[in-house]
């Protein structure tokens, strides 16, 4: 048996409102200790990886580890019916083929269940190695958001690049090009409003704008994006969620072509 009660109904439609455009179909991996989802986009390029920890949750009862294949789009359908501030519960039976979302407002004067089929869903679980990441930016997301929407205008990629001096972004187009600097600011009255970059060496790596964009749709839970980043190693995009969780996006970079060996003269 499965129930799972989130005072906080809005994060929950905020979660699937970043990941359904992303990724169709996923299990929902519940355990005694949260609620994940670990799955890849449809082309094989980028991964997201959810976690909401059971004590974020109001009521976590999880009798044995459950895996739910869901449809992202259905489910997203069904959150879209909830209001905002309404408390959100989702319900299972052991070896059942169907999950319930019910929805009470705040005033417990309505009270509305939906219930959705599951799907068998082939899913391989990627171990995703812990990394030493060379440089990780913690910046404002809706500045980060923004960033790549305006080179999103100009550019299909977006070549982010780490020094002492700040975070360089940077795209080229047929109509010309562009660099967004951030420094580091750290005397700002709100600390989600600070851009902090920890940087052992440089690093500069290019990304396709459009998962980038895809990615920022996880603004609205979260004032501060991570942006972690290595030579070689996928770029991983976090934002927390609230107390209780993240969802992260990996994305591989783009090797550049141009670096061709040159023929010694």
């Amino acid at each position: 048996m499965l129930e799972l009660r989130l005072v906080q109904g809005s994060l929950l439609k905020k979660v699937l409102e970043s990941i359904k455009d992303l990724v169709n179909d996923a299990n929902f991996d519940c355990s005694s200790t949260g609620f994940s989802l670990q799955a890849m986009d449809s082309s094989h390029v980028a991964l997201v990886a959810l976690l909401l920890r059971s004590e974020g949750f109001e009521h976590y009862r999880c009798d044995r580890n459950i895996s739910m294949g869901m449809n992202l789009n259905n489910m997203a359908k069904m959150l879209k019916c909830a209001g905002n501030d309404d408390i959100i519960t989702i319900k299972a039976d052991d070896g059942g083929d169907t999950v319930t979302f019910m929805f009470e407002s705040p005033t417990q004067d309505k009270i509305s269940d939906f219930e959705m089929k599951l799907m068998d869903i082939d899913s391989e679980h990627l171990g995703i190695p812990e990394a030493e990441y060379h440089a990780i930016v913690k910046m404002p997301s809706s500045e980060f958001a923004r960033i790549c929407r305006d080179l999103s205008s100009i550019g299909d990629t977006v070549v982010i690049s780490v020094t002492k001096e700040g975070v360089k972004f940077s795209t080229k187009g047929d109509i010309g090009s562009a660099n967004i600097v951030c420094r580091q600011n750290t005397s700002v009255d709100k600390p989600e409003e600070a851009t902090v970059i920890d940087m052992n060496e440089p690093v500069s790596l290019t990304f396709a704008l459009r998962y980038m964009n895809s990615f920022t749709k996880a603004t609205p839970l979260s004032n501060t994006v991570s942006i972690s980043l290595s030579n070689e190693l996928p770029v991983v995009v976090e934002y927390k969620i609230a107390e209780m969780g993240y969802v992260r996006f990996y994305l591989a970079p783009k090797i550049e072509e141009e670096e061709e060996e040159k023929p010694q003269v």
